[in-house]
């Protein structure tokens, strides 16, 4: 009977400790005992704009809930990685989560994400940019609600070159004339083997004319216009405009070369126009944009979408509350904020017009303008492994046989979208 006793006491008291735990957690139980604490998982914020649309957003709910933002990797395949792990093991911790805009059509097939309908998927697509709108749909269902948008302009020094190169051909030109004549001249992108290499291959690709699968994502599509799109990184790799690191350079590695001053010339998102005034306040006033340069003569370019999409995740006890919360996160007040500190574009069209925003994004028109055309990149529950195939067959940048290379590449999508191989 001791032996029962013990082990009715044990049950007792782990039944006890669970509930005292439950209790003290803050995952809301809506009974009265305080407001539900809803755990939003995303990208990590410096400039505390998250954390502010955060606290902002649980004080506007009379007290049903607060937000508690959680600090996802910096790099965007361990953001993925620890999603994924969460999720394929039913997390009901996980109430919204920021998404790439790639990842969207592999949630919503995993089923990992809630489906926006009626009423809540009328409010989340109102007033938001079409392209974004795209980002977070698959299969005609809505399954994510744009946070934040993003494109690429080409940015230059206007006391090194007077007015922006409109194509390639002409950036290209531009840089091997100011190299012969000894002054900054390197063009700053992202060659390293990772999704920045695919971003810029897409934007290359569609802007010839073509896409990387077919309009069902069932095959590699590529053809001459990813030839095309292969010789401009051959091109600029193997010329004097390519930092010496083009091969290991990202985003913020392109952003501290041209504020260093050896680049004349930068395919950057907008991050770069708040950093390069507070850094480098004497080079700053000559610091302007332009549109990105076309692959063809007379085409602009179609540059590829970024930002990221808000999901209520599959598991949440509380997605009513978490899909309510969503679009207090990403309402005009918070896109404005995380503009404006965070330096990343709206996903709403009424703020590119809006004075707040103009006053400190002069670039506004050009970002609006970009995203208006923008090209999505390829919609494939598959879409990490093709996004590793592309990076991988253009790395190094300077070994790049145009004609080779995208013939390989052709059999390594392939490969991918049927979940073959090995991935490289």
């Amino acid at each position: 009977m001791t032996g029962v006793r013990d082990r009715t006491a044990l049950v007792l008291v782990l039944l006890l400790t669970w509930a005292l735990a439950a209790c003290g957690s803050g995952a809301g139980n809506g009974t009265g005992n305080g407001p539900v604490t809803l755990d939003w998982y995303n990208f990590p914020d410096d400039s505390g704009a998250l954390q502010q649309a955060a606290d902002s957003c649980g004080s506007a709910s009379g007290g049903r809930y607060t937000i508690r933002y959680n600090k996802l990797p910096r790099t965007a395949d361990g953001q993925r990685q620890q999603l994924v792990r969460r999720l394929a093991a039913h997390d009901s911790g996980v109430d919204i989560m920021g998404l790439d805009v790639t990842w969207t059509a592999e949630f919503a097939e995993a089923g990992w994400a809630r489906e926006w309908t009626g009423p809540l998927r009328e409010r989340a697509s109102e007033d938001t940019l079409a392209a974004a709108l795209r980002t977070a749909t698959w299969k005609d269902r809505l399954y994510a609600v744009p946070y934040n948008s993003n494109t690429q302009l080409l940015w230059y020094r206007d006391d090194l070159v007077p007015s922006a190169p409109r194509t390639w051909a002409e950036l290209l030109d531009r840089a091997r004339q100011l190299a012969a004549e000894g002054k900054p001249h390197f063009v700053e992108t992202q060659g390293a083997q990772y999704e920045g290499l695919t971003v810029w291959f897409n934007t290359l690709v569609t802007s010839a004319g073509g896409s990387i699968l077919t309009p069902d994502a069932s095959a590699p599509s590529l053809g001459e216009p990813a030839v095309a799109a292969a010789q401009v990184i051959r091109d600029l790799a193997r010329s004097p405009a390519a930092d010496p690191s083009l091969a290991n350079q990202m985003e913020d590695q392109n952003r501290l070369a041209t504020e260093s001053g050896t680049a004349a010339f930068e395919l950057n998102y907008p991050f770069v126009y708040p950093s390069m005034k507070a850094n480098e306040p004497e080079l700053f006033p000559h610091f302007r944009w332009a549109p990105y340069p076309a692959v063809v003569p007379g085409r602009p370019a179609t540059v590829t979408i970024g930002g990221i999409d808000l999901a209520v995740g599959a598991y949440s006890h509380h997605p009513d509350l978490a899909q309510e919360a969503t679009l207090c996160l990403r309402n005009r007040d918070n896109q404005l904020t995380n503009a404006l500190k965070g330096g990343l574009p709206p996903s709403l069209r009424s703020l590119y017009t809006a004075a707040e925003l103009t006053d400190s994004y002069p670039f506004a028109a050009d970002v609006l303008a970009a995203l208006d055309t923008a090209s999505v990149r390829p919609q494939t529950p598959a879409y990490q492994n093709v996004s590793i195939a592309v990076a991988h067959a253009l790395s190094p940048p300077s070994a790049v046989d145009p004609e080779r290379t995208v013939a390989a590449l052709s059999g390594q999508i392939r490969d991918a979208l049927g979940s073959k191989g090995l991935i490289p």
